[in-house]
């Protein structure tokens, strides 16, 4: 008893060193959340643009309410954390208190937010690159796959390697923003302007005035930011124990870290009265007024490229596990729940990596093709957790439950809101892509669902099956020539079945018959005590008149178990298999598609 305690706890400690600590948890699966602070400011200041220098006054409140968005959100999902630590974010929440259908929106809006967020982190680092090396825009979606297989690669090889290739990158940018913002808040004046110098401003020229539409647009396009925050509580099972309590560590971090970064940059634009301009980023203005046209300005450009790039690692940590829990739920194949070494859901990074890579040759690897669609799947599922975890609390009705069920209930009133405006605001910009994709692939959902009940129903799972009786065996082998193949799979079949049959099909050709009849002599000589059956057939096919017999056998003799074993050499070289005719598979395919034969392939192994 105790060799077998000391081997579980060796054996639970092997699986620890592949699980996230607090810190590597918020490398591996916050960078998403961290790379937003490139874009959310500028995509607010984008839009009160259109108001002029008078609009670009309201960055700040617009940025305070989208940071007080934040720290509701945070807070909400250090309690889904809590109370479901297991993981599955919005989806496990809702699937508990909302019903199956409802959960099925909440998977089907973040499977479709972490897809997207791989497409644009990669074309947005790439962007970001090739506006540094403008002779590189040309080969752009090269360089975008490049990325991705970089990302999907590390991801294979576990989720802590991930997050330990991504610590320095991660630090080096936080870091640098920081840096920006404290520097940049001692400062009167922009140290400098030459990165905007020469470039036309995008002010519009007839400015319009700032009413609530504009506001609630700038209020919209700046929530891309928040894009991240749920995928911590998504992927709480690949933290180390105590997880629960370390995820929530990490989600905390994430929000302070993020709100401080937003608002820190959104006192910068209004200190430093900064207008956008065509070809320069906003944060790369802000890096140059704070810190001035020299390396420090470089090294910014350069973790923003990074970083974003790199961000779509968050996708990599969050959609496998909830893939692993439909698959659980019986709403994807279960080949998504299956772990490799590492902890690896190996088919999830995979698939991820599959359709993120189609994602970017349809765009063209260019970032405003995609960001239209960004930030509503995230949404819709910020609401139905907030929703689900009212009722939570509800149930629950633990100590202060009230005032979580009222925190969760403010949460979910703003998320929807924000929901339904960023939907509005951008559905002709490609977001009704979202509104028809998302029930496609609920339905999809639930057609696997249906499928795997199908098959519940005919296996009979979860009843006490009849007791096994032994049945009459017939085992039919496909023979073309005598060697030792043969007689190694007539030894198997033997040894497997009641009576045995070698079989062999002859064609019409004279050829043919004098090969066949070769053999025949050959079988008589040899004697092995299996009759030889010759199959005449006037197409140059193996698998159908095999199939046929086997049926005409079932019919004669019902109640009669048959077996067709396909013997197969196995060469001892992966390239050698080459030069197979690839005749197994054929006949293996034609007796699963017309026939209830049972198949058996047997492997002879070459040696040298």
């Amino acid at each position: 008893m105790g060799t077998v305690g000391i081997a579980g706890t060796a054996e639970a400690d092997r699986g620890s060193r592949h699980k996230l600590t607090t810190l590597t948890g918020l490398a591996a699966l916050s960078l998403d959340a961290m790379a937003s602070v490139a874009y959310g400011p500028e995509a607010i200041v984008l839009v009160l643009a259109a108001a002029g220098g008078y609009g670009l006054g309201f960055t700040l409140p617009v940025t305070l309410g989208i940071a007080a968005l934040l720290a509701v959100l945070v807070a909400s999902y250090r309690q889904v954390i809590a109370a479901f630590p297991d993981g599955g974010g919005s989806y496990a929440v809702a699937k508990t208190h909302l019903g199956a259908r409802t959960s099925l929106v909440a998977a089907a809006s973040l499977v479709l937010d972490y897809v997207l967020n791989v497409a644009v982190a990669v074309t947005a680092g790439v962007a970001a690159l090739t506006s540094a090396f403008p002779s590189l825009y040309a080969d752009r979606v090269w360089l975008c796959l490049a990325v991705l297989v970089l990302v999907t690669a590390v991801n294979l090889r576990g989720i802590v390697d991930s997050a330990r290739a991504f610590i320095v990158p991660t630090a080096v940018f936080v870091g640098s923003i920081l840096t920006m913002v404290v520097v940049g808040l001692f400062r009167d004046a922009p140290a400098s302007v030459e990165a905007s110098a020469g470039h036309a401003s995008v002010l519009a020229d007839n400015a319009t005035t700032v009413g609530a539409l504009l506001l609630l647009k700038a209020f919209a396009s700046g929530c891309s930011a928040l894009t991240g925050v749920e995928a911590i509580a998504n992927a709480v099972p690949s933290f180390r124990a105590p997880a629960a309590r370390r995820a929530q560590r990490a989600e905390v971090a994430l929000g302070v870290l993020l709100g401080v970064m937003l608002i820190g940059l959104s006192v910068l634009i209004s200190r430093f009265g900064l207008q956008p301009v065509e070809g320069v980023t906003v944060l790369a203005q802000l890096a140059d007024a704070s810190l001035g046209h020299n390396w420090a300005f470089y090294l910014v450009q350069f973790a923003t490229m990074a970083l974003l790039a790199l961000s779509a690692n968050t996708s990599f940590g969050g959609l496998p596990v909830l893939l692993k829990l439909l698959a659980r739920d019986n709403y994807l194949p279960h080949v998504f729940g299956l772990k490799a070494d590492r902890q690896v859901h190996r088919h999830g990074v995979l698939t991820l990596a599959a359709v993120s890579a189609a994602l970017l040759l349809f765009s063209g690897g260019d970032t405003n093709t995609l960001v239209p669609l960004f930030a509503i799947g995230v949404f819709i599922g910020f609401t139905v957790a907030q929703v689900g975890m009212v009722l939570h609390w509800r149930k629950a009705r633990g100590p202060r439950w009230a005032g979580k069920a009222v925190l969760n209930g403010f949460g979910a009133l703003l998320t929807g809101v924000s929901a339904v405006v960023v939907t509005a605001t951008k559905f002709h910009d490609g977001a009704w892509l979202i509104v028809v994709a998302l029930p496609l692939l609920m339905v999809l959902f639930e057609q696997v669902h249906r499928a795997y009940g199908r098959i519940g129903a005919r296996l009979e799972v979860g009843r006490i099956p009849q007791v096994p009786c032994r049945t009459r065996s017939l085992v039919l082998v496909p023979v073309s020539s005598l060697n030792r193949l043969t007689g190694e799979a007539l030894g198997a079949a033997v040894s497997l079945g009641d009576e045995v049959h070698a079989v062999t099909v002859c064609h019409s050709d004279p050829e043919d018959h004098a090969q066949i009849e070769a053999l025949e002599r050959d079988w008589a000589l040899w004697n092995p005590g299996v009759p030889l059956v010759r199959i005449a057939s006037e197409r140059r096919t193996l698998g159908r008149p095999l199939a046929s017999y086997a049926n005409k056998l079932a019919e004669a003799e019902p109640g009669t178990r048959i077996t067709v074993l396909i013997p197969e050499v196995e060469p001892a070289h992966l390239w050698q298999r080459l030069l197979q005719n690839q005749r197994g598979a054929v006949v293996a395919h034609a007796v699963r598609r017309d026939t209830d034969a049972v198949i058996c392939r047997l492997r002879f192994r070459l040696n040298g």
